[in-house]
């Protein structure tokens, strides 16, 4: 049954428990970086096995993020969700209650899972909630928290690691899923896409080419890029991908339909997402080195000092939503895109292994802000560019190819950073950091350019006839 977009309170409801929801999901991404050496004080594991600790969560989070979409069209959005979020909160106890580093390996693939069923369904089901014309302010609001997530995870993984334990970056999770899950299944209504069907033969394709190109990935790190198992990841999922492509062209009802990237608008927004995760994560993951490895701030120090940056989104991403609902996306999403590519620019300039923190405010601030403006109007330009019953694909899509821009990214630039630099010492970490936050600025201004495609004003998609909604196809 569809959510009825009149209700305030259900409104309300979907705005609360979506956002907390993605905020969860989004904080897992980088939340355990600042607790690994304590991880590997407690567990032990070597540097390999540590890295993979981050990396199970980000492989079965990019690979099932499509499938999870797919699965909440066809069996009830709020019946995933439930089951995502269920999955996520009994992961991440087992996780906090591993007993050896492989267990920990393991639990964390098991999170990923969780939070691919969960996360693409948030914004299907905040969408049906929300009234059109407040839209892009919940979109702006959900944005600003979980841009908020990505953006503090190293903070607040930092200050629990540091002041309590390791473990308490999962144990955060169990109390909000607990108090979640009733909620959910109280305030939120159930929907459907109308005529959905499991398309068994995409789904293998494209979960299994996307597994092969995020393993590549993640693995090339510690392998290096002509590793063998890298190169087959990346060839045999570049291979997948372009029959899912094509699957995608020919097949009757493809689990992603290659005419949305006809859309100016779809297209768009989604080469903008992928290319700004790619600069926005490789340069966060360095520079958050930066801050402890070189001027010598504890975790929590070096999260405290980048609050101008990743607080920012809390603060602008409503009013960028409303900006956003005012003069429509494509202007604020270009400006934020130009104003994170200026931040990231105006760090590289004047890295050094003695920087004085008044230096670095000006790309924190202007950093912040051009976040905070892609953020809000992003999402709603993404389920404002498909119809409403591709909505939930199309929500699964876009946080892939961010997943997949976020690991290419950390991929890419960690590699820079080796060729020109290293760990050896405070002047040799800042001579691989500066060109690599310089590539991370140049994937952003690419990111502004892509976003020019994006139409004026996206034009209204015209919604199915309620009675389709009200129960989920046959196969």
């Amino acid at each position: 049954m569809k959510q009825q977009a009149s209700s305030g309170g259900g409104a309300v409801w979907a705005l609360v428990i979506t956002s907390v929801a993605g905020f969860m999901a989004a904080l897992d991404n980088l939340v355990v970086t600042t607790a690994l050496p304590s991880i590997r004080e407690d567990l032990g594991g070597r540097l390999a096995e540590l890295e993979w600790t981050v990396n199970a969560y980000t492989l079965t989070f990019a690979v099932l993020l499509m499938t999870g979409a797919a699965l909440g069209d066809r069996f009830g959005r709020r019946r995933l969700f439930l089951a995502g979020l269920s999955v996520f909160t009994a992961a991440s106890a087992a996780a906090a209650l591993s007993p050896g580093i492989n267990e920990l390996i393991a639990f964390r693939a098991v999170q990923g899972v969780g939070a691919a069923v969960m996360m693409p369904l948030t914004l299907t089901l905040l969408t049906a909630a929300v009234p059109p014309a407040r839209r892009g302010m919940a979109l702006g609001v959900f944005s600003a928290v979980t841009g908020l997530a990505v953006a503090s995870g190293p903070l607040i993984g930092g200050s629990l690691t540091e002041h309590i334990s390791w473990q308490w970056i999962f144990w955060l999770n169990v109390p909000i899923g607990m108090i979640l899950l009733p909620l959910a299944r109280l305030r939120l209504a159930e929907s459907y896409a109308p005529g959905a069907r499991l398309d068994v033969t995409g789904t293998v394709l494209v979960s299994g080419g996307l597994f092969g190109i995020v393993y590549a990935l993640v693995s090339s790190t510690s392998d290096g890029w002509s590793d063998p198992v890298v190169l087959t990841g990346l060839i045999a999922g570049a291979a997948l991908m372009g029959v899912f492509v094509r699957h995608g062209f020919r097949a009757k009802n493809p689990v992603l339909p290659m005419r949305l990237f006809r859309d100016r608008a779809f297209f768009g927004i989604n080469m903008a997402s992928l290319l700004m995760f790619l600069g926005m994560f490789g340069s966060i993951f360095l520079l958050s080195q930066f801050l402890q490895g070189v001027l010598g701030y504890s975790p929590t120090e070096a999260g405290l000092r980048m609050l101008p940056w990743t607080g920012m989104p809390m603060l602008v991403a409503p009013i960028a939503g409303y900006l956003s609902d005012r003069f429509g996306g494509r202007p604020v999403v270009v400006t934020g895109l130009a104003l994170q590519a200026v931040g990231l620019a105006l760090f590289a300039m004047v890295l050094e292994p003695d920087v004085a923190y008044a230096v670095q405010l000006p790309g924190l601030i202007v950093g912040g802000i051009g976040m905070a403006l892609y953020f809000a109007p992003a999402a709603s330009l993404v389920m404002s560019s498909v119809r409403p019953e591709e909505q939930g694909i199309a929500a699964g899509a876009n946080n892939a190819l961010r997943e997949v821009g976020g690991a290419l990214g950390i991929a890419v630039l960690a590699a820079v950073f080796s060729a020109r630099g290293g760990y050896g010492s405070p002047q040799s970490f800042t001579d691989g950091t500066v060109p690599a936050v310089w590539i991370g600025a140049g994937a952003v201004v690419l990111a502004a350019l892509a976003a020019l495609l994006i139409p004026s004003r996206t034009p209204a998609r015209p919604a199915p006839e309620p009675a389709d909604e009200r129960v989920p196809a046959t196969t």
